[in-house]
């Protein structure tokens, strides 16, 4: 059977000195070899047509027969890795985290290990009787958050 990790040791090399870089790679039963490929500056089909060629080169249908699917990520998924976050940065994301609230604000910064979110609250001053917005940042770390999304606006 083929593997993920041997999927990803094919694109690597590939993928080295570009800047585009690799989301995710499964391999579902039957060998259905789906793989997730993004890009700092903007993902083409001639670079997805480019790594699908690749793969096709280096395995052998011969050997062990399978499907694949090489494309961009899913606007409708969750970013899964850092350098996602980074590239969406300045725009508005939807975060549901692991304690079950749920945050919407602009992506301000992302690091390896968190990202910081603005967003508006309204509170209650002490000693006022009306709500005002407050702007708040927040920095939460991957591990604390179940998907974070980027909100298409139509605006």
């Amino acid at each position: 059977m083929i593997t993920a990790e041997q999927i990803q040791s094919l694109i690597g090399p590939q993928l080295e000195n570009t800047d585009l870089f690799l989301v995710e790679v499964n391999v579902r039963p039957g060998n259905k070899i789906e793989v997730v490929l993004d890009s700092d500056g903007g993902l083409t089909i001639e670079h997805c047509t480019e790594i699908h060629r690749h793969i096709l080169r280096e395995l052998d249908r011969d050997v062990e027969d399978y499907s694949l699917d090489v494309s961009s990520p899913d606007i409708s998924k969750p970013l899964k890795i850092s350098r996602q976050f980074v590239k969406n940065i300045g725009r508005e994301v939807a975060v549901k985290l692991k304690d079950k609230s749920k945050v919407v604000g602009e992506l301000i910064a992302a690091t390896e290990k968190d990202f910081t979110i603005r967003f508006q609250e309204k509170i209650l001053p002490e000693g006022k009787k009306k709500k005002e917005i407050v702007i708040r940042e927040i920095k939460i770390e991957y591990a604390n958050t179940q998907e974070t999304k980027v909100q298409i606006s139509f605006k």
